[in-house]
């Protein structure tokens, strides 16, 4: 055969033979891929992954269609992330285009619902590559190991559910009165006054308070006189009247025997009352008379203007000013509750005898949580109808970890009163359970309790607003309230409060091995977890995995803690 005939066709094949090998798609280089943050952490129950890549010079084929997937995998599972496509200058689709000759660097965000699991776990971006129809094999690259777990360790089982407080007042103030009246421009005490039942109920209860062992008396004497006479006329016939009244009272006391404080005074034209009994009244131009009071500051002026008004001084001369013209006689009283140690006495042998405020008071008295959940427990019982006594019991199986109690307390509390400190705690049974939405909703509805600023602070730290739940924490000093200062980078800050936490347990131990750990405390790293593994020892198997501490995997100190 002529050489020269047949070497065309050595040339085509050889083409052939270097266009199928520039069909091929090369392994993708780990140095290519960056995933960060290094290593992953999880945030509001999510752990994030924006991961960098970059398509080299001449690796993608023009007729090559490229999905990428980041996958997590670890022991019994694995989770998938979010998937993007690219596709090369010679495909017919909707994917970013990646340019052969140039490459292309691409960015791809996503994020997998966190599990305890992905503590220990390994990062890949896999690829499902096609060129044409044909599919190409390309190995999964490892672009990152591990997870963060701290800001799992929020716990809205340990924050404060509400207490619907009592409303004990130890001194309960009284004021009793009683009106002596007076003719017009007199002063003298009418018989017909003095023993009218009014005076003679308001002597006996004077007399009753002042015996009583449980009560304080003191009387006050407020003689008054019409703003129509004049200030001269009716300074002396308020006077007169307080002498005469203080006179009346001090034989009375003295025949009943009763020793109590009287304080006298005289109000020469009593505006303010005036004031008061139009207001209230009927008078068809009382607005007209509200008005000039308001208008003119001098007595005389005031009066004068009012009698102007022929049409209404002859309804104020009849209706108002007869009301005036009286001694006020008031007794204060203070009643003395029962001491702390009468009321707590009375809540463990006859808690019938205590009212609802002494019972809610007597469970505070105590700090024994048996002692304080009967008291709660009876209080239920004598007073179903308070929406308090189901809340309060409610919050004592919170305490012990009786959810499912707590839980059906809390709605029984709703469904006997709407109430706000229920409705928080609910939202608190909610975080427990991971829902968010539905707490946040109740969260709403419980304005104005005390501890709601603390339950907001559970719920923004799973929600992964760790500056918003350091705020609403404030100076709470709870295992909950040191977290979100760990995670803020607050690390003094965090030491102080897990050493305020009133009652450490050894979650508060672990989180200062935490505060340890990121300030390079080795020492600090390895008492602390030695103290909270001795409280939980499960807590060796989650710190031996836990990368908060993987700087100290060759520690001896360390190892011999978490073995």
């Amino acid at each position: 055969m002529n050489k020269k005939f047949l070497m065309p066709f050595f040339i085509m094949a050889a083409i052939v033979i270097l266009s199928s090998c520039s069909n091929k798609l090369k392994p993708l280089a780990e140095e290519y891929i960056k995933a960060e943050p290094q290593p992953l952490e999880a945030i509001g129950g999510k752990v994030p992954v924006t991961i960098n890549a970059t398509f080299p010079t001449k690796w993608f084929n023009k007729k090559a269609t490229v999905t990428v997937t980041p996958v997590l995998r670890y022991e019994g599972g694995e989770a998938w992330g979010t998937s993007y496509t690219y596709q090369g200058e010679k495909v017919r689709g909707n994917n970013q285009v990646i340019n052969q000759k140039a490459g292309e660097n691409v960015t791809m965000a996503s994020s997998f619902n966190y599990k305890p699991e992905m503590k220990k776990s390994v990062l890949y971006l896999t690829f499902d590559a096609k060129v044409k129809n044909k599919t190409v094999k390309l190995p999964d690259v490892k672009i990152g190991e591990g997870v963060i777990a701290t800001s799992e360790l929020a716990d809205a089982g340990t924050a404060t559910a509400a207490i619907a407080a009592d409303k004990l007042q130890r001194i309960i103030k009284e004021a009793h009165d009683a009106n002596i009246m007076f003719l017009i421009q007199q002063a003298e005490l009418r018989s017909k006054e003095l023993n009218k039942s009014e005076i003679s109920d308001w002597k006996s209860l004077v007399k009753n308070a002042d015996e009583a062992a449980n009560q304080n008396v003191a009387i006050e004497i407020s003689a008054y006189a019409s703003p129509d006479g004049g200030v001269k006329l009716n300074t002396g016939l308020a006077e007169r009247r307080e002498k005469n009244t203080s006179k009346y009272l001090e034989r009375e006391l003295k025949k009943e025997k009763v020793d109590v404080p009287v304080d006298a005074r005289y109000t020469a034209q009593d505006w303010e009352g005036f004031r008061e009994l139009v207001s209230k009244s009927n008078i068809q131009d009382k607005d007209l008379v509200l008005r000039v009071l308001s208008m003119y500051s001098d007595p005389e002026q005031r009066e004068q203007e009012i009698k102007n008004i022929s049409a209404v001084f002859s309804v104020l001369a009849d209706e108002i000013l007869p009301q005036l013209r009286r001694s006020r006689l008031t007794a204060n009283i203070e009643i003395i509750g029962k001491s702390d140690d009468e009321i707590s006495v009375l809540a463990k042998s006859n808690p019938s005898e205590l009212n609802i405020e002494e019972i809610l008071y007597a469970a505070t008295l105590t700090n024994n949580p048996s002692e304080k959940e009967a008291i709660y427990v009876k209080a239920s019982e004598l007073y179903p109808n308070c929406y308090r006594t189901w809340n309060n019991v409610g919050m004592m199986r919170f305490r012990a970890g009786d959810l499912a109690k707590a839980e059906e307390m809390f709605n029984k509390s709703i469904s006997v009163k709407a109430n706000n400190e229920a409705n928080m705690n609910l939202g608190l049974i909610a975080l427990t359970k991971g829902d968010q939405d539905k707490a946040q909703q109740l969260f709403g509805n419980a304005s104005g309790v005390a501890e709601l600023s603390e339950a907001l602070g559970v719920l923004y730290l799973q929600q992964g607003e760790y500056a918003k739940a350091v705020n609403s924490f404030g100076s709470v000093k709870t295992n909950n309230a040191a977290l979100a200062q760990i995670l803020v980078k607050d690390y003094s800050k965090a030491q102080q409060t897990l050493g305020g936490v009133s009652n450490p347990d050894a979650i508060t131990d672990y989180l200062k091995a935490i505060v340890a750990a990121r300030t390079n405390d080795s020492a600090g790293v390895v008492n602390n977890l030695k103290a909270a593994i001795a409280k939980d020892p499960s807590l060796a198997k989650e710190a031996a995995i836990d990368l908060e501490f993987a700087k100290y995997a060759t520690n001896s100190d360390f190892v011999s803690a978490v073995k």
